[in-house]
């Protein structure tokens, strides 16, 4: 299976970039799915129902999300009618959307996507390990499902290593995001899955983690005066992998880091 996932959608920088990169990735590439995190695809946090049909209507196959999925209060009852979002899979069960979707491919193949949302400086939520466990119960690589997407949204680097290396040999893909900078890590880990700390962002690199430098420069120099963090606009880049995998063992055989710049 050749599976592409964009790192995280900041404003409209990065939505325009991954919709500009979205054609060209499909031809050279010629994915089976493509995956997108747009976890700050509305003004930098969370996501509405516009924008998810938006990216669903030109092509891309799946949305993740993360932390900010609340933001947006209308994405609330599109996270229940949509079966092609996920929501991290550790929070409590009881809230509305899904952790986990199966995507059905045109040969019949199945791929499971599902997100764990790290806990190490971050809110509280379940644990992971567990909730990715009771997870994994009903589905084996190889046979009910032809691979198995991973994605870590997290803050520390130890923590997204430490569960890659947990998940390794169980599923296809363990791919980080939330920190919106692409890492030079990425790997096939020794029982065959495809690892990366963190994909990257899809938005405006010269920035603060797509957003306008003055308010995060303000903050760290103590000099904070309430202004808000605005994302970027223009000059947005595409940052993703690109990920292959056997279809009879779901284990990943190579992985690669897409970089595209504005006008790439």
């Amino acid at each position: 299976m050749k599976i592409i996932y964009s790192g995280d959608v900041v404003g409209r920088a990065g939505r325009d970039a991954l919709l500009t990169a979205l054609p060209q990735l499909k031809d050279k590439f010629k994915p089976d799915i493509f995956i997108a995190n747009v976890e700050n695809a509305a003004h930098g946090f969370g996501v509405t129902p516009g924008i998810c049909r938006d990216f669903l209507d030109a092509g891309i196959d799946a949305l993740v999300t993360g932390n900010h999925v609340w933001q947006q209060r209308e994405i609330i009852p599109f996270l229940d009618a949509c079966k092609k979002i996920v929501r991290p899979l550790n929070y409590p069960a009881a809230l509305p959307g899904q952790g986990f979707c199966e995507i059905e491919l045109i040969n019949g193949k199945k791929i499971l996507i599902t997100q764990l949302l790290g806990r190490v400086f971050m809110e509280a939520v379940d644990s992971p390990v567990q909730a990715i466990d009771a997870l994994l119960k009903n589905y084996t690589l190889g046979k009910n499902v032809a691979a198995i997407f991973v994605d870590i949204h997290g803050e520390a680097t130890s923590e997204k290593l430490a569960l890659g290396h947990y998940l390794d040999g169980r599923v296809s893909i363990v791919a980080g995001s939330h920190t919106h900078i692409p890492t030079a890590d990425a790997t096939i880990r020794d029982n065959g899955t495809a690892y990366i700390t963190d994909v990257g962002m899809c938005g405006n690199y010269n920035s603060v983690l797509g957003f306008e430098k003055e308010a995060p420069i303000a903050r760290i120099a103590q000099k904070y005066d309430g202004s808000r963090l605005v994302p970027c606009t223009g000059g947005g880049s595409f940052s993703g992998i690109y990920v292959e995998t056997d279809d009879k063992t779901g284990l990943a055989t190579h992985i690669e880091l897409i970089q595209l710049k504005p006008n790439a």
